[in-house]
């Protein structure tokens, strides 16, 4: 079967791609499609993360292990599509380049039968053109119930009135 995904850059302008890709192919695969057709030069570090309806950022699946011995996270060449999308799970988000933070929608829009005599995978349609940086993201948290509790009157410069030993350590 092949899996066609839309990847859409999170930006004002519409600049997307449509991919197809083989469901046996990986996500390490899918990073290399849209790498390429983006037009990035591939030397950033990369992650994918499962998303629901509302585009939820959810597990994420690592490009390379730099957890040490960490057997719980999921890698991008181990994952193959197949075992993580389906008609009912369609979305992930990608993220590239974590310094300027590149961030698309990946949804998987169909799976159909291979056409026979197409390479796969396939860059079936390219629309707007990629801006000079990544688009400028505000970062929030999901509530502000902890900010309420912040004491505005605190001085962080004034450390007599700290109620911890000054021998502590």
């Amino acid at each position: 079967m092949i899996y066609r995904f839309r990847v859409i850059l999170d930006a004002d302008d519409d600049v997307f791609r449509d991919i197809e890709m083989l469901q046996e192919g990986t996500l390490e695969d899918l990073h290399n499609s849209i790498v390429q057709s983006f037009g990035f030069d591939g030397t950033e570090m990369a992650s994918f993360y499962l998303s629901d309806d509302k585009w939820t950022q959810g597990e994420e699946i690592h490009q390379f292990d730099m957890s040490g011995n960490d057997s719980t996270i999921r890698l991008m060449n181990e994952t193959t599509l197949d075992s993580i999308l389906s008609a009912s799970q369609t979305k992930m988000i990608y993220v590239y380049d974590f310094l300027t933070m590149w961030t698309f929608f990946v949804e998987l829009a169909q799976i159909t039968e291979p056409e026979e005599g197409r390479d796969y995978p396939n860059l079936m349609y390219v629309h707007g053109q990629l801006p000079d940086a990544a688009p400028e993201k505000e970062f929030v948290g999901e509530s502000d119930e902890l900010n309420g509790d912040f004491d505005d009157d605190f001085d962080t410069d004034d450390y007599d009135d700290l109620s911890f030993d000054e021998n502590w350590n």
